[in-house]
């Protein structure tokens, strides 16, 4: 992982490697078994039920290194949101293998899980072997985790043939199962990358669950404070599904808007906040605080206060570079009190201001100097919300959305200009938010209608916000006649797989026909490739639709939010 040039690695933690211990019990965990010879560990803390109810997890993998996370707690849903913990510190051992069943051991250690931060664990672990697989499990209290599986990067500058990820986003739990998370669980891909909405701040109640499961009264209210936050964070993360998609692939994550508010923009809440004025930063920093918690983020990410490293960089050999973006620390505030409005320079002259950014100038500068270095053959963006232009009236006028990049036009224009004067002929752009499925050409201009295609965008559904979906809506009917760049359209829930190779970028848009019920098949909907040095999509193959095939839903009015 490259970090911004304001970090240091010596900055990073990481725990110290010993080697050899033994686990607690002979039982069958995930894809291993704990060996036959294991013995217990004396003097462990007695708590109150099994701990890792929340599961396992890797991510932000390097040749020789992943981070590993846990958090222990055998009551996700306490209402104090201490899990069910006791005030003291806890010990939590941790091993990798390089076999499901531990015959080959080739890195453990201890770290100490503290109140302070809610019992979560994220030892860094050094000395592996790029490109190769591994598998990892805790200890603590007596008890053993589910086994969990990741994958290092290949060396860098190595010469790679082909690679794999998925990428996923909005996953509102109230409005569907996560079976997408099952299905991505079951893929050989490299490493998922997850775009942001990774939960929502909504309460979840039985008139609001779509699921129709039972849920605890604790979670039925807004998240407004670190409590609340790590309650949220219980619900969600206990589901099975996204556990399993946990325990199978290391992830990349990097938030949106709903892990701390809807359409928050820096130090400005949304104006319909419940944390207005000084209620806000107290808010922003419990929700940072409960996202590092409960997600594999090395220690260059740990939050200060309000403030958190979320932008960063990871390379895969000679093929392809990834750079994360944050798109919320460091926006100007949405123009024209956000929603959606006529644009055009006379009318909405703020989007096109080059003063506003979405990102940040420093952030910006670092992506540009990424770029001006990298010698891989692709570049590949993380980011949040959707790139290209998204115009919502079919004539000539414009209506946009100020939330995503069509309020912040001259960022995006200077963005693509650095790629193309840095060289950048394989820029592809991955995006969530949107709980559609677009492939779109970027132009260097939208404002000019013989503007060059300087890149491409997959724009990816959701796992659940907005429930069972359609393949064709008339909204989605309306913007491909509005925008002759978007090159495909779908509303069904899924994720996107995409594959890698020298001369060709292959995006599978995996999707579900349903997710108000349990239990639906995946498939393919349509393939769409961008051929190395011919930037925009193309498309590849496309399925008969599985599911609904229409419904009648127009593009929403106020925001970009379904």
């Amino acid at each position: 992982m490259l970090l911004p040039d304001s970090l240091s690695r010596r900055s990073l933690l990481s725990s110290t490697a010993t080697t050899g211990f033994a686990a607690s019990a002979a039982m069958l965990l995930g894809t291993g078994s704990i060996p036959a010879d294991a013995v217990s560990v004396k003097g462990a803390t007695s708590l109150s039920g099994y701990p890792f109810t929340m599961g396992v997890a890797s991510g932000d993998p390097l040749p020789n290194s992943v981070v590993l996370w846990t958090r222990l707690a055998p009551e996700p849903l306490a209402a104090d949101g201490l899990g069910g913990m006791p005030q003291e510190p806890v010990k939590v051992r941790w091993q990798v293998a390089e076999d499901p069943r531990f015959r080959k051991v080739v890195k453990s250690g201890t770290v100490t899980a503290t109140p302070n931060f809610g019992h979560s664990v994220h030892p860094e672990v050094w000395g592996l072997r790029p490109g190769r697989d591994y598998w990892y499990r805790f200890l603590a209290a007596g008890e053993v985790s589910q086994t969990g599986h990741t994958r290092t990067a290949p060396a860098y500058g190595s010469s790679l043939s082909q690679m794999s990820f998925a990428f996923a986003s909005c996953a509102l739990y109230s409005h569907g199962f996560y079976t997408a998370y099952r299905h991505l669980a079951d893929e050989d891909v490299d490493v998922v990358f997850h775009l942001g909405d990774y939960l929502y701040e909504s309460g979840v109640t039985p008139e609001n669950n779509w699921r129709n499961t039972p849920v605890s009264p604790a979670v039925g209210g807004e998240t407004l404070d670190l409590a609340r936050y790590r309650l949220q964070y219980g619900l969600y993360k206990s589901d099975p599904d996204l556990m399993a998609a946990h325990q199978s692939h290391a992830f990349v994550v990097a938030p949106d808007d709903h892990e701390v508010e809807n359409n928050w923009a820096d130090e400005t809440p949304e104006e319909r906040s419940q944390s207005q004025g000084e209620l806000w930063m107290p808010r922003r920093t419990a929700a940072f605080q409960a996202y590092y918690e409960h997600l594999p983020f090395r220690a260059s990410s740990l939050p200060d206060g309000p403030d958190m490293q979320i932008y960063r960089s990871l390379r895969y050999g000679d093929l392809v570079d990834f750079n994360v973006l944050d798109t919320r620390q460091y926006r100007d505030d949405q123009a024209y009190a956000d929603g959606s409005d006529p644009a055009s320079p006379e009318l909405t002259p703020d989007i096109y201001d080059p003063s506003r950014s979405m990102m940040g100038f420093e952030q910006e500068a670092w992506l540009q100097r990424s770029w001006r270095q990298s010698t891989a053959r692709w570049q590949v963006l993380a980011n949040q919300a959707p790139m290209a232009e998204t115009d919502l009236d079919e004539t000539s006028a414009k209506t946009l959305y100020m939330d995503p990049w069509d309020g912040y036009i001259a960022n995006r224009n200077r963005l693509l200009e650095g790629a193309r004067t840095s060289g950048i002929e394989n820029l592809v752009v991955i995006t969530g938010d949107r709980h559609h499925n677009y492939a779109s050409n970027l132009l260097a201009d939208y404002d000019d209608p013989e503007s060059a295609v300087v890149g491409s965008e997959f724009v990816g559904t959701s796992i659940a916000s907005g429930g069972d979906g359609a393949d064709m809506t008339t909204g989605g009917e309306s913007l491909l006649r509005a925008n002759d760049h978007l090159k495909f359209f779908n509303s069904q829930r899924g994720y996107v797989r995409v594959k890698v190779t020298p001369e060709e970028l292959s995006s599978d848009f995996r999707v579900v026909p349903y997710v108000q019920r349990p239990g639906a098949p995946i498939s393919t909907r349509a393939t769409y490739v961008v051929e190395n040095g011919r930037p925009g999509v193309q498309l590849d193959t496309q399925s008969t639709p599985v599911g609904t095939r229409y419904a009648d839903v127009p593009m929403p009015t106020l925001n970009g939010k379904r």
